[in-house]
């Protein structure tokens, strides 16, 4: 029997976490002085090569115990396992969320079932397949000409994921097959790579989940009309460089994709959890089968971790619980992630799709109204950039905004000055959490001014415009390197992390109805 759904807000251990929030809680310069023992083993977390340091996230012991109770009460881990073993979580569109199963396809007893696991083994490997043939030249288009360009048609999910992981492996990139990605329908942004390519050497993978997604359908109708203007006018010419992935074979056949060219995934992929499926196949061409296999192993690293580890160093689970914090009791409205791996550009986008389609939600699963703040604003990009932006509104603004750092240890690129390069960056990044954390007090702002030789009076004209009040909760994410292991591992953590956050505000985290109005609302001032 389901047991009665009760709010958030109505939740003992949501009540005392508001008891909590609403007392004076210690600046993060004195927990990080030590004045509290959460500084330590408690806040850090190492799983998959990747190092969580949540040291400078603004909480007590006593605010740990009661989120993870928090956690306890609203059945996080429960309904974790039920995602696993394939039930019908997405229940307003009565369907499984099982992405994780195309990364864990090799378990033996896999939750989920071995009939699943089979189907998803024989795609991967036709996709897989595909990937190689295209890579080693075997894949020729009609002309006999070899294939050096591969263009990926697909928008949201069928873009952000594999356009993200495409750009942050480029060191494990074919140079002799470039991929490239377009989602705008906008005439520019298709001509502007077009223009640069030869269609005899040119395959285009056309991604849908419907085969109907307006953009998608306008661009591949474009690429068409291309292929024929340079002579490749009927589908027995255009079947070699055109490529569909879908769960709608049947209406990518219809408009011409060959079957043996059509790669599919099921209707329990979400769009902005497949790059794990065959949506990963520009990702697949780019790096290789083996490196793809790679990344499959790393999210699924991440799975067993989250499944299996105690809920106080389950690093999903814990993440989570510190957004809720922030978001809901410290109100903190937007969630700002900072990257300093330029590799990395993309996956503040990709993040913004994760996270606010996942839970930008007013409803809760029992169909009641939501009474509190669920989804934060997600933002951001690279941090080095972003000091010479925004960073100074994180500093010193009206706006309290959390931030993730994102790092990476080891430096691969064949520069002979690239250690350098990376001291630089990485000096940055440990800079600005701490500053962020600590401020500057206006004691040590005088001092500072004193000792540059500054009068009384200036020192009073400048004291506030110098002082910085600190306090800005920030995690440090670390990767032991910029590889496909880690690559998975980090995407399969911040899958956990929404999830768990629609687990403890009591949303559904896999419907996305304001994506389908919007949607509806065009076909409709299309044909009035």
């Amino acid at each position: 029997m389901t047991p009665t759904f009760v709010p958030p807000q109505q939740r003992a251990a949501w009540v005392h976490l508001q008891q909590l929030a609403s007392q004076p809680l210690p600046h993060l310069r004195e927990l990080l002085a030590g004045g509290h023992n959460v500084r330590h083993a408690s806040l850090q977390f190492e799983v998959a090569g990747l190092r969580l340091d949540a040291s400078r996230q603004q909480v007590t012991p006593e605010v740990l115990a009661a989120l993870l109770d928090l956690a306890q009460e609203s059945g996080v881990l429960a309904q974790a396992q039920a995602q696993a073993r394939g039930e019908h979580i997405n229940r307003t569109e009565d369907r499984a969320a099982l992405h994780v199963a195309l990364r864990g396809s090799h378990m033996a007893q896999p939750p989920w079932g071995e009939h699943i696991s089979d189907l998803v083994q024989a795609e991967l490997e036709r996709f897989l397949g595909a990937a190689e043939r295209i890579r080693n030249g075997q894949w020729r288009g009609f002309r006999g000409r070899r294939i050096t360009n591969v263009v990926n048609i697909g928008i949201g999910g069928s873009d952000l994921g594999p356009r993200m992981a495409v750009q942050a492996l480029d060191a494990y990139c074919d140079p002799d097959v470039r991929v490239h990605f377009i989602s705008n329908p906008d005439a520019w942004s298709l001509h502007s790579i077009l223009r640069w390519l030869n269609p005899d050497q040119t395959i285009f993978v056309v991604q849908s989940k419907t085969f109907t997604t307006q953009e998608t359908m306008t661009l591949a109708a474009s690429v068409k009309r291309w292929l024929a203007d340079h002579g490749l006018v009927s589908e027995a010419q255009q079947v070699p460089h055109l490529i569909a992935v879908t769960a709608s074979p049947q209406i990518s056949a219809g408009q011409g994709y060959a079957a043996e060219n059509t790669f599919g995934f099921w209707d329990w992929v979400g769009g902005r959890y497949s790059v794990w499926s065959a949506i990963g196949l520009p990702l697949a061409i780019a790096i290789g089968p083996d490196r793809f296999r790679e990344f499959l192993a790393g999210g699924h690293a991440m799975d067993k971790h989250f499944w299996r580890a105690a809920p106080a160093r389950n690093m999903p689970l814990m993440m989570a619980l510190l957004g809720v914090w922030n978001r809901n009791f410290l109100s903190c409205p937007t969630h700002l992630i900072a990257a300093y791996a330029s590799r990395m550009f993309h996956f503040a986008r990709f993040l913004q799709q994760l996270d606010m389609e996942s839970n930008g939600k007013s409803t809760h699963v029992d169909g009641s109204p939501v009474e509190i703040d669920t989804g934060p604003i997600v933002w951001g990009g690279l941090g080095i950039e972003g000091q010479h932006a925004y960073f100074q509104l994180l500093h010193q603004g009206q706006h309290r905004v959390p931030v993730d750092f994102i790092g990476v240890e080891s430096e691969d690129t064949p520069l002979p000055l690239a250690a350098e390069h990376h001291r630089v960056a990485l000096l940055n990044l440990q800079a600005q959490a701490q500053a962020l954390a600590l401020g500057r007090d206006a004691a040590a702002t005088e001092t500072e001014l004193r000792a540059a030789g500054l009068g009384d009076a200036h020192i009073a004209e400048m004291l506030n415009h110098r002082t910085f009040r600190g306090n800005v909760p920030n995690s440090s994410l670390w990767l032991e390197a910029l590889t496909p292991h880690t690559l998975g591992a980090m995407v399969a953590l911040y899958e956990h992390k929404v999830f768990c956050q629609a687990a403890l505000w009591g949303v559904h985290a896999y419907d996305q109805w304001g994506v389908e109005l919007g949607k509806t609302m065009a076909k409709q001032m299309e044909n009035p």
